[in-house]
């Protein structure tokens, strides 16, 4: 088995809820993807960090700091493609889909996959796909309790050693389980030539 699949597997979430903004349960998706992280057979592998109230120089620092498998962005997304952090006055700082693209042209370093957990971010992960294996982006709004649940039960499937593709399918099924009808919503995006059935962020040793 290759080395880097016996290192702790990081995912950096990032949270940004600017003044001004509708008021997003991040804390509430942070506690819950713990706690089905924690409940999943190769938790111990599995590493949740949290950076809270982002701006977007943060992204640099603690995409060095961390250097993580796996990067987690909760909060707000526009339909100009962007994803809006803070700026030194709580106020919306908006990032464009370039900048995302650079960002992690720069910085992949370890990372494998993208989440963005925010509204109309589909176009965000297509674009993150040109430089990282695997992204999930939202096609369209999505509601607070939809974004907790699908989130939730993919890291606990990826802690269950599953694919991301596998643990995709799963996040699908369990808005399903729970009555949520928006399984639509959510889109896997993959790199040229790779196939996220075979991605495993989490291997069973």
């Amino acid at each position: 088995m290759p080395k880097s699949a016996q290192e702790k597997v990081k995912v950096v979430f990032f949270a940004a809820n600017p003044e001004g903004t509708g008021k997003l349960a991040l804390d509430e998706e942070s506690r819950e993807i713990k706690a089905k992280i924690r409940a999943s057979d190769h938790s111990a592998s599995l590493e949740l960090l949290t950076e809270w109230a982002v701006r977007p120089d943060d992204l640099l620092q603690f995409l060095n700091q961390h250097e993580p498998t796996v990067v987690h962005f909760s909060g707000h997304g526009s339909n100009a493609a962007e994803i809006i952090l803070l700026d030194r006055d709580r106020q919306p700082k908006p990032v464009s889909e370039q900048a995302l693209v650079s960002l992690f042209k720069a910085l992949k370093g370890k990372i494998r996959l993208v989440f963005l957990n925010a509204c109309f971010s589909e176009a965000q992960a297509k674009a993150i796909v040109q430089e990282i294996d695997c992204a999930v982006g939202m096609s369209r709004a999505v509601g607070d309790q939809a974004a907790i649940t699908f989130a939730a039960a993919f890291y606990r499937a990826l802690g269950f050693g599953k694919s991301v593709q596998n643990a995709f399918e799963q996040a699908k099924v369990a808005l399903q389980l729970e009555g949520i009808p928006e399984e639509g919503t959510p889109r896997l995006l993959t790199k040229l030539g790779i196939d996220a059935d075979k991605v495993i962020l989490v291997n069973p040793r």
